[in-house]
């Protein structure tokens, strides 16, 4: 049961198996307490409206609409609601955009166990979580400016865009995109041509080719 002291955590991940770890891992400290479970975004808004948690564990790949989006809806709900993005996603090129978006933070699901109650304590104090690399490098692109422009061309894609690209690159068709991200099928042509143009690829072969490339990188 939960106490005056005790902080609730909303947990959304598509994957069972991985909201049940995060729920173990939860219910090892005697301070924190998992209020609710949510396969969706549409299913955890409506949790998080009703349960009103302390802090969401997000992962950004979700069968309706991306984690990205559900982060931009709390957010623009309560900005009260602590966020941290749970996620298997490359941090170095989501980390700025989950900040950007609300979230408080980044860490992989592949940390060990220690690392993630880390981050979880971390951002309850309202503070924000990034792995060093990932702060480093965002440091140093202020201080720095932005570097080479192909290394870092992918940044410049939106997040809309990014998540095309990214399901191209793991074999969807234009009209899977389209239904799982309820556009139509003509957007996501728009989109293409968007990300073909930013990325300088001169044909659908080349963006076919690069996305690919990136989503087996990030395995």
């Amino acid at each position: 049961m939960s106490t005056a002291t005790t902080t609730r955590i909303l947990i959304v991940d598509d994957h069972p198996l991985v909201r049940q770890g995060l729920s173990d891992l939860i219910a090892q400290e005697p301070d924190l307490d998992m209020c609710g479970q949510a396969a969706s975004a549409g299913e955890a808004f409506e949790m998080a409206r009703s349960l009103h948690p302390d802090l969401v564990l997000v992962d950004l790949s979700l069968k309706d609409v991306s984690g990205m989006d559900l982060i931009k809806q709390l957010e623009a709900w309560d900005d009260s609601i602590r966020m941290l993005v749970v996620s298997m996603l490359d941090e170095a090129l989501y980390a700025e955009r989950v900040l950007h978006a609300g979230a408080m933070g980044f860490v992989n699901k592949d940390e060990a166990t220690d690392v993630i109650i880390k981050a979880i304590r971390r951002v309850l104090q309202g503070r924000i979580y990034l792995s060093e690399q990932a702060s480093e490098r965002i440091l140093g692109r202020v201080v720095k400016g932005p570097g080479d422009v192909d290394e870092l061309a992918v940044d410049r894609l939106s997040d809309r865009e990014l998540e095309v690209f990214e399901l191209i690159g793991s074999g969807s068709t234009t009209r899977q995109i389209a239904e799982r991200m309820h556009l139509s099928p003509k957007t996501i042509e728009t989109y293409r041509d968007r990300i073909k143009t930013k990325l300088g690829l001169a044909n659908t072969t080349e963006l076919m080719r690069h996305a690919v490339k990136r989503v087996l990188e990030n395995e």
